[in-house]
């Protein structure tokens, strides 16, 4: 049986951020007609189950019954059966699932944080980050239904998955020795103290930020590093860098709509082997692919690591070229 997964974020693209810049919304109606699409592509190239991570809006279920309905709909829907919490757990306890029953290609709707989220908890099932949160460096906008053909592809077996994937860096972070986090994209510290709406949206606020990529094309505090320095995903090394100090300065787009002017120094390069240690003078909080998740106090120090232990990656418009040359599409 061949099998494709599906995580459909209904927070995603939701946050503060959207108050203070001027983001594309994605609602959840558009996730499910992305989900349709999806499962339609897949289905006619051959997938016979999907797995649907359970969520408040009931995407999965709306799915089902809309296609059912038109007559439309050829394979199984399997809502994954799981104690819903409504936050990033949820993510996390879905992706688990996927990847401990085999599942041959994972997707997920969203923005950094889902898919950091996902990540948690994926080491092989192949993943396509399909782009519809705030933060989205990591996942990108994609068609459903080619994506949905490109995961039949993967999910098949047919081919060596080397020819399309790639495996992603992540951002270890260390307290005491332990790895208590990572992050995808980037590590922002700051001096905001409380978790609070989780995103961080103030540039003012922030020290320091560690990424495993940077570019000017992104959207975020990614871009604060990547005007000054380009990393690649593919590069074998991150960076970090100072902010708010010092005379030097850079435009950066931190939001949609927005380009601060940032204090920055020069980024530090961090090859694999190297630590960013980082020492509290007071508290404030780390902001993980742009969501605030780790609260601290004054004297704690914390090691933040890049390393090539993310998930599995699955470039397309690869996979579809590749399905493509050896004959996958012919009637």
């Amino acid at each position: 049986m061949t099998s494709i997964g599906i995580i459909a974020n209904p927070a995603s693209g939701k946050d503060i951020r959207r108050l203070v810049s001027h983001a594309t919304v994605i609602d959840n109606n558009e996730k499910i007609n992305i989900v349709e699409r999806i499962v339609l592509g897949a289905q006619s190239m051959g997938v016979d189950k999907v797995y649907v991570m359970p969520d408040s809006y009931n995407m999965g279920y709306r799915v089902e019954d809309k296609l059912k309905l038109c007559e439309e709909l050829k394979c199984e829907i399997e809502v994954i059966e799981m104690i819903r919490t409504e936050s990033i757990d949820d993510t996390v306890a879905a992706a688990a699932f996927i990847e401990e029953n085999n599942v041959g290609c994972i997707i997920t709707l969203g923005g950094d944080g889902t898919n950091r989220a996902a990540a948690k908890s994926l080491k092989h099932v192949p993943l396509i980050p399909i782009s519809t949160g705030t933060n989205n460096v990591y996942p990108v906008m994609l068609e459903g239904t080619t994506v949905g053909l490109a995961a039949a592809a993967v999910a098949s077996g047919t081919f060596d998955k080397r020819l399309f994937t790639s495996r992603d860096k992540i951002i270890e972070i260390y307290k005491d020795g332990r790895l208590i986090d990572i992050a995808l994209v980037d590590a922002v510290i700051s001096n905001d103290v409380f978790v609070g709406s989780r995103a961080i949206w103030d540039t003012g606020s922030i020290e320091k930020i560690i990424v495993t990529r940077c570019h000017p094309a992104s959207i975020g505090f990614s871009a604060v590093v990547g005007c000054r320095k380009i990393i690649f995903p593919h590069d074998d090394y991150g960076a970090c860098m100072d902010i708010n100090m010092g005379n030097n300065a850079v435009n950066a787009p931190v939001a949609a709509g927005v380009v601060g002017r940032i204090p920055a120094g020069e980024p530090a390069i961090l090859d694999f082997d190297d630590e960013c240690l980082y020492v509290s003078k007071d508290r404030g909080t780390i902001a993980l692919d742009g969501e605030r998740e780790i609260e601290f106090s004054a004297n704690q120090s914390f090691v933040f690591k890049i390393r090539r232990n993310g998930p599995l990656r699955v470039n397309v418009v690869k996979a579809l070229e590749t399905a493509q040359q050896k004959g996958f599409f012919e009637a």
